[in-house]
């Protein structure tokens, strides 16, 4: 995987925006595969698109794409709250690529992907509608917020310039897609909150006693619960179900999953 944009192609674009958009564009297409089969087949819609900037041919997988100068950071500007929401409630939700760049060499810094299934109206923020004095005026934007997204939902293919190997992507891939078949509705906020709290204690080994420390954060977000304690455990057999987890003994569970940044102990 080269991590160097085709400069040439900016040549004929005079803001820096215009010229961000063709080359990174430009790069997804020749260099990313989808995460979800593997192909090297990655084509561009048409410009302007409401729903997504890339598709797989083989898979049909949909993906948006979204840049930002050197850092990733903590949030992303996206557009229209009142879409991005009603996105969220359908069918046709996008997975999203994140791209950091050097302006200066023109190279990939980071480059992951978020998968549909983990997003949820908590980790949309809504932005203050613009002045009157605006063009838009009243138009209320949005903010995706990453640090609210489980790790396990932030699939690297390039890290601080290193590129991840393509079998590991595509298992880290795997290994989220039982989220899927959960709707906001049916508790999914829930489920990937614990799967935050897991990932909080940063080691692959952990006891129910370990996760019910999260009683009181979880319980001032959700303060109409009074069995936070029985949600835990719930959604504890929701991932060994699903294969995230395994059941080590009473009250001890272990990280099943590929993640290599936790602990083995």
């Amino acid at each position: 995987m080269k991590l160097t944009f085709n400069s040439e192609l900016a040549d004929g674009y005079k803001s820096q925006p215009q010229q961000i958009r063709v080359l990174t564009e430009d790069w997804v297409g020749r260099e990313v595969y989808c995460p979800n089969c593997g192909s090297l087949r990655i084509n561009g819609y048409e410009n302007n698109k409401p729903v997504a900037d890339f598709f797989c041919i083989n898979c049909r997988e949909d993906y948006e794409l979204k840049s930002k100068r050197d850092t990733i950071g903590d949030k992303i500007v996206d557009g229209a709250y009142k879409t991005m929401i009603s996105r969220l409630q359908g069918e046709n939700n996008p997975n999203f690529f994140l791209l950091s760049y050097d302006l200066v060499s023109h190279r990939v810094l980071n480059f992951l992907i978020i998968p549909k299934h983990f997003f949820t109206p908590d980790i949309i923020e809504k932005r203050k509608p613009l002045a009157q004095t605006a063009r838009r005026a009243g138009w209320v934007g949005c903010n995706i917020l990453l640090k609210n997204i489980p790790r396990s939902g932030k699939i690297f293919y390039i890290r601080d310039g290193i590129v991840e190997p393509k079998d590991k992507v595509i298992s880290s891939w795997k290994d989220t897609l039982f989220l899927k078949k959960k709707k906001p509705q049916e508790g999914k906020g829930w489920l990937l909150d614990v799967m935050r709290c897991i990932e909080k204690l940063e080691s692959r080994n952990f006891t129910l006693d370990d996760l019910y420390k999260f009683e009181g954060e979880l319980n001032i977000k959700y303060p109409d619960n009074r069995h936070v304690k029985d949600k835990i455990r719930q959604q504890l057999q929701v991932l060994r179900d699903s294969g995230y987890l395994t059941f080590v003994s009473k009250g001890k569970y272990q990280i099943a999953v590929s993640d290599t940044n936790f602990r083995s102990s």
